[in-house]
């Protein structure tokens, strides 16, 4: 007896379920379920992040809520230390993280928006001081406070030849101490908008002027794995508008 041949379209589902079996299932970092997994790091870095107890604020923050609730998506914050985000991002463990191209080892890995905010390293100098900083030869045969294991292009030859001679703290907070109380020290080295944002908080804002020129100036994004290549063109349109807009003045206005 010959044996009937199935019909074309039971055939055709057929092999598709076959393939669909034999096939390994690839999944999207781009969650189906709308949420963003965002790194806080476990202390913030204020004014971009912070970090009180269950409560997140700051420039970044408030800006990815605000967008990240226009495209349809649950904000989650998870403080994860900087030595681990990179990783994280990686294996889908953590969706986005701030972070400049020029402070990643391996940028050519992630994914990033366009810059939210400019990080604008400058001269923080006390205001009874003579000294003025325009270029690193004005800091010759000065003492500066920086910050510990912190890199800085723009100084890094005059460490490295003695003419500019460099003192490491921790912590942002003391730096500015140790050139407000200490006789050998000349002026810190810090991100304006955090500087402002200490001394202001410390009620110290009359104690200091910073430079117009800076050392350095990145820009602040948005970094992401591969995957959320979607996420970065619509978040970018947003960023777009709320800049245009004024939202995000508005927003920079609450931390200056």
């Amino acid at each position: 007896m010959k044996q009937r041949m199935p019909s074309l379209p039971v055939l055709t589902a057929f092999l598709l379920l076959s393939v669909a079996v034999l096939l390994p299932a690839v999944s999207s970092a781009a969650p189906e379920n709308r949420t963003l997994r965002f790194n806080v790091s476990p202390n913030g870095y204020p004014p971009y992040l912070i970090v009180e107890n269950r409560k997140q604020s700051g420039i970044i923050w408030d800006v990815m809520a605000l967008i990240t609730k226009r495209l349809g998506y649950d904000l989650v914050a998870e403080k994860i230390p900087r030595k681990r985000v990179d990783e994280m991002l990686l294996e889908g463990y953590l969706d986005a993280t701030p972070r400049a191209r020029e402070w990643t080892d391996e940028p050519e890995k992630f994914l990033f928006t366009e810059p939210v905010v400019a990080v604008e390293e400058v001269i923080f100098i006390p205001k009874d001081s003579e000294l003025t900083y325009r270029t690193p030869q004005d800091l010759f045969s000065r003492t500066v406070v920086t910050h510990l294991g912190y890199n800085y292009p723009a100084l890094e030859p005059h460490f490295e030849a003695g003419t500019i001679s460099r003192f490491d703290v921790a912590r942002d907070l003391d730096m500015f101490m140790y050139v407000l109380h200490g006789k050998r020290f000349d002026a810190a080295v810090a991100d304006r908008l955090v500087g402002n944002w200490l001394l202001r908080n410390e009620g110290l804002q009359d104690q200091f002027r910073s430079s117009e020129q800076n050392i350095s100036n990145v820009g602040l994004r948005i970094m992401l794995p591969s995957g959320w290549e979607d996420f970065v063109g619509d978040f970018n349109r947003e960023l777009s508008r709320i800049r245009e807009n004024g939202e995000l003045d508005a927003i920079l206005a609450n931390y200056r």
